[in-house]
């Protein structure tokens, strides 16, 4: 057991022992800690200057909007430059324009309409980072490595998640939002030069990904909407890859109701509970995920992807039937805990799979993709998860339950996805 225990430690730990790689967490977790800055930063100063929640709406759907529409084109030019190009770039436009609105803030002359435009710019921007984000580490580091380091990477995502909105808030309590701005810039300027300092893995220039189609998306001309014509129609002539699409919109339809109005709604009516007993659940999701994601990270062999994305979504489908049922904070969190740990186990395999298979060419257009489908999906699954809480929980945690059920016997019936490894 110890020498098992040993061998997991290591394999967890090889990422870490490169440079670039040390190089790409510090900044993948520093652009996110801002991103939980300019968050509480925005909505904090927002509310001071009209005490409307309806301008802060405002506000951060001007974020919101631009990062969902431009971020195919964010992927089409992260394969068309380099990743760690357009990471670089988008975290010093990213730093500028906080380091701006926080000297703006400073003087006093802040308006909604100057917030409204910053939030809109600062959305734009961030599009262009997201798939570069995700798509950099086969450049990084080998194949064999990439469970491993997608799950360092994931476990450093979910603490900057927690530490950047908790220190964001503590700079506004004992200073001023404004300065939460500037602390803002310094964290994206530091991504910048830490992705900066990053040097790839040397690749040959056709090198495509295991086991990739055939067609490979080289294009005829060279337009923005060539290429993202090109990279959506690779990722339609795959059915595995078609597979991985339509299983993370039913995700993400069933994750981002539930597990925000879900929750809420639970820990309040069903349970009779208050905001504690809705830190507790958020805490089981994100504690069981960052667990599932080390243990998944630290195995020596590959498992069989399509199975476990089938085997995930029929484990989330029994949780959200026991949600629905349960009547006591013990068994919700055991069950929330549960369920956070199948969703980090089968992410790192998930996204490993992604890098080590599609042409590096298109990937982060591959990426895009899947990223736009969850940013469309999730605003509906808020309303309907809405409209079902009215009822009580049980109806909406049935619904999700179905979904993924539903999700998980498509999977199992396409032989291509039961096949990937």
């Amino acid at each position: 057991m110890a020498s098992t225990l040993a061998s997991a430690g290591t394999r967890l730990r090889a990422p870490a022992k490169l440079p670039s790689f040390r190089l790409l967490w510090l900044g993948q977790s520093l652009s996110l800690l801002g991103d939980g800055f300019s968050y509480i930063a925005f909505s904090w100063i927002t509310l001071s200057l009209t005490d409307s929640t309806l301008a802060l709406g405002y506000v951060l759907a001007f974020q919101a909007v631009p990062r969902a529409l431009l971020t195919l084109v964010g992927g089409s030019l992260s394969d068309k430059w380099s990743s760690r190009t357009l990471m670089t770039l988008s975290s010093w436009a990213r730093a500028v324009l906080m380091a701006g609105v926080g000297l703006i803030g400073m003087t006093g002359s802040l308006t909604v309409a100057i917030l409204c435009g910053a939030a809109a710019a600062f959305g734009a921007v961030d599009a262009f980072f997201q798939p570069a984000r995700a798509s950099i580490l086969p450049t990084v580091v080998d194949k064999e490595m990439l469970a491993p380091a997608n799950a360092l990477l994931a476990v450093g995502t979910k603490v900057s998640a927690i530490l950047g909105p908790a220190v964001g808030g503590m700079v506004v309590a004992l200073s001023d939002a404004p300065v939460a701005f500037l602390v803002d810039a310094v964290c994206f300027a530091l991504c910048g030069l830490c992705v900066s300092r990053i040097r790839p893995l040397p690749r040959g220039p056709e090198e495509a990904g295991d086991d990739a189609p055939a067609s490979t998306a080289k294009e005829a001309g060279d337009s923005l909407l060539t290429r993202m014509r090109a990279g959506l129609r690779y990722a339609l002539e795959d059915p595995r890859i078609r597979s991985i699409l339509v299983v993370d919109t039913a995700m993400t339809f069933c994750y981002a109701g539930t597990f925000t109005v879900g929750f809420a709604t639970l820990a309040k009516l069903d349970l009779h509970g208050g905001s504690t007993t809705l830190g507790l659940l958020n805490g089981a999701l994100a504690g069981g995920a960052m667990l599932g994601t080390l243990v998944g990270g630290s195995l020596n062999s590959l498992p069989r992807v399509g199975l476990l994305i089938a085997a995930l979504a029929g484990w989330l489908a029994v949780g959200m039937g026991v949600l629905g049922l349960v009547d006591s904070v013990v068994a919700a969190f055991v069950t929330v805990l549960a369920m956070g740990f199948g969703i980090g186990f089968q992410g790192v395999f998930g996204l490993s799979w992604i890098q080590r298979t599609i042409d590096p060419s298109v990937l982060s257009r591959v990426i895009s993709l899947d990223m736009v489908l969850g940013y469309a999906m999730a605003p509906l699954s808020l309303i309907l998860c809405g409209a079902l809480a009215r009822h009580g929980s049980g109806p909406m945690f049935a619904v999700s339950a179905g979904v993924l059920a539903l999700t998980a016997l498509g999977v199992l019936s396409s032989k291509a996805v039961r096949g990937m490894r």
